[in-house]
This record gives structure tokens, sequence and C-alpha cells, in this order.
């Protein structure tokens, strides 16, 4: 692959995965600004120096845009739930986190890439039109995942009017209803998590009462049951499979 080639590769992915923080749409003097000098056709050397200017929104963008802060949150309440909240390490339970990151934004990146990348890094559209092109998947995924309530409430927040459609809202306010969208579902999923656990603590915490064994801590009892009972269900792959249907459905 020509050097070329490579930078148009990163500064058309970098472009369509950061949407959201140069928000195209917005009327702002300034962003308006980065705006234009993304959708521009530049040349090689300055693509390949903007490339490497935006790699330090990537996590704002993989934050605010993709299912991995619901998954990451999720996973996270779930080692608390055991009682082990340093195992997995967080190095492991982050790479995690990322493959089903990959997994569910899948047909999202098939369809960023078959009608926007793609076609820009064969020359048949402009960065504009790519951009344009690219949106729309992004967006969809985004407002399907975001609760009416949280825009509303991200919209009074920035004193804005609701939007008539989809395409009026702007990126900033989406990405912020989306965010504590999926904050409040990752939760929701992590009481459920909880309550199994929370049970078995319980049971174990009265038995150790009636036979009068107070100074013996029920996590020591409890925690090992809870691991037993986690892969007895095949606990990670039972929620690994309920965090990506939770994206499909």
């Amino acid at each position: 692959m020509t050097t070329r080639m490579i930078a148009r590769t990163a500064i058309g992915i970098l472009a369509f995965a950061l949407l959201a923080a140069f928000d195209v749409h917005a009327s702002t003097p300034a962003v308006d600004s980065v705006g234009e000098v993304v959708r521009q056709d530049l040349a090689p050397a300055l693509r390949t120096f903007l490339a490497l200017s935006f790699l330090s929104f990537i996590p704002i963008a993989l934050i605010g845009m993709t299912s991995f802060t619901r998954i990451i949150v999720v996973l996270a309440l779930l080692r608390h739930a055991l009682g082990i909240p340093q195992t997995p390490p967080n190095s492991v339970l982050i790479t995690l986190a990322m493959f089903l990151t990959l997994f569910s934004m899948g047909p999202v990146a098939d369809k960023v890439y078959s009608e926007a990348i793609n076609p820009y890094l064969t020359e048949q559209v402009t960065a504009s039109a790519a951009l344009d092109r690219a949106s729309d998947p992004i967006r969809g995924f985004m407002v399907r995942q975001t609760r009416e309530s949280d825009l509303l409430a991200v919209l009074e927040m920035a004193r804005v009017e609701p939007p008539k459609t989809m395409q009026d809202i702007r990126f900033a306010h989406l990405a912020a209803a989306f965010l504590l969208s999926e904050l409040k579902t990752a939760f929701q999923i992590g009481f459920v998590i909880f309550l199994p656990f929370l049970l078995i603590d319980l049971v174990v915490a009265a038995i150790l009462m009636a036979l009068g064994m107070i100074m013996l801590p029920p996590t020591t009892i409890s925690l090992p049951l809870k691991i037993l009972l986690f892969i007895l269900i095949d606990g990670w792959v039972l929620l690994s499979r309920t965090l990506l249907g939770s994206f499909w459905t």
C-alpha cells in the first residue's frame, strides 16, 4: 500500500469516527472552520498531519459514539457484584470490552466503509460527500440507542428547541444524550446482575448468624459460592451475549 493510500485511509477513518467531535452541522464559527478543514480534499502530507492530530480524539469518539461505555460499565459492575473489585484486572476488562464493541458496531462499520470510506479511497466521491454518507449510519445507531427523555433533557440543558427530524439533531446534543442513555442502561443491567449475588450474600450471612459464627466474615463463604455459580452458568459467555443482544434488539 502506498503512502498516499495509507494517508487517505487514516484520515478517512478518523474523520468518519470523529464526526461528533467536529459536529459539521454546528453553527459556531470555530466548529464550522474545523468542519470545513476536514471536508476539504487536502494534500496527502496535510491529511497525514491532520490524522496524527486527530489521534488524541479517538478515546472521546470511542466513549461517546459507540457501545463501549455500556459494555465496560456492566463488566465493572459484574466485578463488584462478585466481590472481587480487582479481578479481572482493568486491562483484561477493557480488552474484552473493545472486542465486544467491535462486534456490536460491526454492522455500522460495514455501512460506513461500503458507503463512505471505500468510495472515497477509490476517488469516486469527495471527502465532503463521504462525510455526509458516513454520518447517517452513525447517527442512526446513536438515535436507536438514545432515550427520548434523555435527548429532551439534553436539549433543555442546551436551551434549544426540539428538532423536527433526526437529521436536525446536532451531534453534540445527540452524543450527550446517547452517553446518558448508555449509562442508564448499563446500570439497569448491573442491577439485575447484582440480585442473585446479593441473595447469596444474604443467605450465607443468615446461615452463619444462625450457627453463631459471628466472627467469620460472610464473604469468606459467599465468594467461592458466587464464583462457582458464575462458572456453572457460563457467566462470561452469557453476559457477552446479553450485552450484544441489547444493541441488536
